[in-house]
């Protein structure tokens, strides 16, 4: 059997008082995932334990079956500059940027606006300072990746990024008392005035304040790590797998576990990314791959701005897509396995440490007495509550990949 893997980031809320206490996805109108239920098993899922709130990096390391996460993750910047593109050196120091927007010495938005293309910093922002060269690499929208190349550098360094706005962002600061350390923090924080002064005065910035938008005068920093090489998804689980996805952490994520990228046409990562023209791309690399793992950003953007309408109706469009996919399953060669990396409550704006719902649906799944796929629906399934590092035994279990335990 192939495997068919999609998550849908941020899939799991809380009650919305005008959905009628329902959640998103269980106000959404999902004939189809329904189908799936009817014809599967389905539970809840907590990627890093029950309550434990995550980013979505370790939350992802966890649900592939690399547990723990902390001996394998290299933390969210490594990840970031390969999904960029970017081939890391064994010295280099990569960190998360997000361009936000700073206003009077606070931070009034940690997106700049959802800012479309940050590449046209790349060039200005990407300079050397004290014989360390600052190489900033473009993301999708709002972010980046920094790579710090040079010596005598540490990636033990604070985050500037504190996820609040209507702050003063915080200086970058040493977490342990070696030199590099001390080092490398002080030149982050050169670097952090310099970029500053210098988005300011740039051309792009000068039209978006004449449009009355955001300006994206500020690099917020996060997750600040080294490139490590792990066991590959191949070695790991004899599949052959590929990824897609629209946005860079994912594909930076399935390219650190040597999965084959996916570009495809309409994959922006956003809003508006082509929920069909993914699973298309799904359906017709089935043939050369075992693990085919589709990645859907937008809930978790809709959650991030408390938009419960706009989760709903996005939530609606995945399940408009899904018969491209089941017919595949109705032929009986597929398993297809439908979950969340996180919850993003509306109503907090934030992830939470709530568990997501996850359904398995294929020829050899003990079926369930479950109709409808949604939190407390599949809080009654007959899969009961797991956590993210039991997801990949059971897919292997169900395709009859699984090694007897002795």
């Amino acid at each position: 059997m192939k495997v068919i893997f999609i998550i849908i980031d941020g899939l799991g809320d809380r009650p919305v008082p005008e959905l009628g206490n329902k959640t998103p996805l269980e106000a959404a109108l999902t004939p189809n995932m329904d189908f799936l239920v009817k014809e599967g098993i389905c539970g809840m899922m907590s990627p890093l334990g029950l309550g434990f709130t995550p980013e979505s990096g370790p939350a992802h390391f966890e649900i592939f079956g690399y547990h723990p996460f902390q001996e394998f993750y290299p933390k969210r910047g490594p990840i970031e500059a390969l999904g960029a593109g970017f081939k890391l050196k064994d010295k280099d120091i990569a960190l998360r940027i997000n361009f936000a927007c700073l206003s009077n010495g606070k931070i009034i938005d940690r997106r700049a606006g959802r800012i479309k293309n940050v590449k046209i910093f790349e060039k200005d922002l990407s300079f050397c300072l004290e014989n360390v060269n600052f190489i900033l690499k473009a993301g999708t929208e709002h972010r980046a990746a920094l790579i710090l190349r040079g010596e005598n550098l540490s990636s033990e360094i604070s985050n500037n990024d504190i996820h609040k706005i209507g702050v003063k962002p915080k200086k970058i600061v040493p977490l342990e008392k070696s030199e590099q350390a001390k080092f490398t923090a002080k030149i982050l924080n050169q670097y952090l005035e310099k970029t500053h002064k210098i988005l300011k005065n740039h051309s792009e910035n000068k039209k978006r304040r004449n449009k009355g938008l955001f300006e994206a005068n500020y690099l917020l920093f996060r997750g600040g790590g080294r490139y490590k090489k792990v066991i590959s998804f191949k070695e790991k689980y004899e599949l052959k797998s590929c990824c897609i996805a629209g946005t860079g952490l994912y594909k930076g994520f399935g390219k650190f576990l040597g999965m084959d990228l996916i570009n495809v046409k309409g994959a922006t990562g956003g809003k508006d990314t082509d929920v069909k023209a993914k699973f298309i791309a799904a359906q017709s690399n089935l043939k050369k791959y075992d693990f085919i793992f589709v990645h859907l950003k937008a809930p978790d953007l809709f959650g991030h701005d408390g938009d419960f309408l706009g989760k709903k109706n996005f939530i609606e469009k995945i399940d408009k897509n899904i018969p491209l996919l089941r017919a595949l399953k109705n032929k009986g060669d597929v398993l297809l396995v439908i979950t969340g990396d996180h919850s993003t409550p509306c109503s907090i704006k934030d992830h939470s440490g709530d568990p997501v719902p996850i359904l398995f649906s294929g020829k050899t799944v003990r079926k369930d007495s479950n109709s409808k796929f949604g939190e407390r629906s599949c809080a009654k399934g007959g899969l009961g509550r797991i956590q993210g590092w039991q997801v990949m035994p059971q897919i292997l279990n169900l395709i009859g990949k699984q090694k007897i335990v002795e």
